[in-house]
């Protein structure tokens, strides 16, 4: 048998697991709350609580297992919860477990390609140093260590996977534009790598099928695009009209979103298609907008 688990079943590790569970895989995992955890039941998961605090007993469900069972036949892991200042809460609460899971073979951790800082629009690869910019991306290159640190010790193999601007159903620009939240923020030069959400799970699953010896993967599109295109994109093939520019200077940030346009970099994804053999489905942002806007016609 095969099963994964995911710490931290958010928006990719779920897109994940329903592909894997598709093929006949068990795939449970964790959520912060209790309704977090119905709500993966009810999406024929079995789930945990996991708030990054302390260990989860298990959720008292009738018809799911002890935790401690999860961890003896768990074959593969997702890691998508994000570190803390004290490190990363997988490792702190699990790492014990996780060296003693006697079928673990394979463990994905979820990453971004912040922890390559600022390029000033220059290429980056998986050879490029990392150079984080932000405390938050200064973590995740620290928990990218420490897990492969842990794949050198415990004889696991881990991999890395550093994902460029997730979207999929939901939560993309046609979504924006449709609900009239997206703003065409024009910042000269300024350039994003994107990814779809169906792509990072395909990327995931070349890994799994294919063992490649390689520990590190950009998950990203073909093209880096400016925002605003993206945006009026969008708007075109949903008949609406185009957001009015908004300049980059004018325009009001969350404290996150302006860290966002503080870094400007072309994210190349050579490996994912030499090493996995990945053909990606969306392989820029037109493909997987023009699919995303025909559920909004």
């Amino acid at each position: 048998m095969t099963n994964l688990f995911c710490f931290g079943m958010g928006y990719s590790a779920i897109e994940f697991g329903q592909r894997l569970a598709s093929q006949g895989w068990t795939v449970a995992g964790t959520a912060r709350t209790a309704a977090g955890v119905a709500r993966l039941q009810q999406q024929g998961f079995q789930a945990h609580i996991f708030d990054g605090s302390a260990a989860p007993a298990d959720d008292h469900s009738p018809t799911d297992a002890r935790l401690d069972a999860r961890f003896n036949a768990m074959t593969h892991a997702v890691i998508s919860i994000p570190p803390d200042a004290a490190g990363d809460p997988v490792l702190r609460n699990f790492g014990e477990a996780l060296t003693s899971a006697p079928h673990l073979r394979w463990i994905g951790y979820l990453s971004t390609i912040g922890v390559y800082g600022d390029h000033q629009g220059g290429w980056v690869d998986e050879a490029t140093p990392p150079a984080p910019g932000t405390d938050r991306s200064r973590r995740r290159a620290v928990a990218e260590n420490a897990w492969l640190e842990f794949g050198g010790r415990t004889g696991k193999q881990v991999q890395i996977f550093r994902l460029a601007g997730i979207y999929g159903p939901g939560r993309s620009a046609i979504d924006n534009v449709f609900d009239g939240s997206a703003r065409r923020i024009i910042k000269p030069g300024q350039v994003f790598n994107r990814t779809h959400v169906a792509d990072i799970a395909g990327v995931l699953e070349a890994a799994v099928a294919k063992s490649s010896k390689l520990s590190i993967f950009n998950v990203s599109d073909d093209e880096p695009a400016p925002p605003q295109d993206v945006i009026a994109y969008a708007a075109v093939l949903l008949g609406l009209p185009v957001p009015p520019g908004i300049n980059f200077d004018d325009a009001t940030f969350s404290t996150m979103g302006r860290s966002f346009y503080s870094e400007n970099k072309r994210v190349h994804n050579d490996r994912i298609k030499a090493a996995l053999g990945v053909v990606l489905q969306y392989p820029t942002y037109r493909d997987g907008l023009l699919a995303l806007s025909k559920t909004r016609r």
